[in-house]
């Protein structure tokens, strides 16, 4: 029954409200013969087929499966990238907080210190008035777990994955490191690695915070709209990717 009552809900709730409205008007539309009722339908199937949680494990898995962690990773420095940051917010031993990708890739960062005992390059800035300075959380955070200051150098100046790369190679560049482990999420990391290419910085890419299962399972829940899927997450990525190439 619960089920059932999930069901309901997906298409009674935004988005899934959008897609049965529009629905319901493309019928009406075509009944009353109007040419309108074609262009509404395609829409309605594009909003459908947008916010299914189907079409994003879809496009998503590409992107995640690119690149596997490798058994022994060979680098000079371990390096993260930032992926959100709270202002202010109650933590333990200071204020702000890392958002889920972040801290996911915090954690992963960590444990990587714990076995390559590399120094840890954290890059990510302010990127907005009411965001955390994302590169500094990281440092406390790490510092709380047991890292020792000297080993975290932040660069603090990056709001976009371009800036990540252009100003983790000033650092690397003035730090003398050459063969960088490139720490971020793994639907972010195809990106992150091309523009660190055009940088002509080579890494050894380290994916975490995966969004979706290898297994992909089809059940009813896979087809009904939610917010927060991960299809435009995937969509943003690949328009990245395409505009790096220029």
């Amino acid at each position: 029954m619960a089920y059932i009552i999930k069901f309901i809900y997906g298409f009674l709730l935004p988005p899934g409200l959008f897609v049965t409205v529009l629905a319901l008007l493309s019928v009406m539309l075509f009944h009353k013969k109007s040419k309108l009722a074609i262009l509404l339908g395609a829409v309605t199937c594009l909003m459908y087929l947008s916010f299914i949680p189907l079409t994003g494990i879809l496009l998503v898995h590409p992107l995640e499966n690119h690149y596997q962690p490798p058994e022994k990773p060979k680098g000079d420095v371990l390096v993260m990238l930032g992926g959100g940051a709270t202002l202010g917010t109650p933590d333990l031993g200071g204020k702000g907080q890392l958002s889920g990708n972040a801290a996911n890739r915090l954690l992963t960062t960590f444990r990587l210190y714990q076995k390559t005992h590399l120094p840890i390059i954290l890059s990510g800035g302010k990127v907005y008035p009411d965001s955390g300075l994302e590169a500094e959380i990281g440092k406390r955070q790490l510092t709380a777990l047991g890292v020792p200051a000297n080993k975290i150098i932040t660069e603090t100046k990056s709001i976009t994955t371009k800036t990540n790369a252009e100003n983790t190679k000033k650092v690397m560049k003035a730090y003398r490191f050459k063969r960088p482990i490139l720490i971020t999420s793994a639907f972010h990391l195809p990106r992150a690695v091309l523009l660190f290419q055009n940088e002509g910085v080579r890494v050894t890419p380290y994916p975490t915070d995966y969004l979706e299962s290898r297994r992909v399972a089809l059940y009813p829940g896979q087809f009904v709209p939610a917010s927060g899927g991960t299809a435009f997450t995937a969509l943003k990525e690949y328009i990245g990717m395409f505009a790096s190439r220029f």
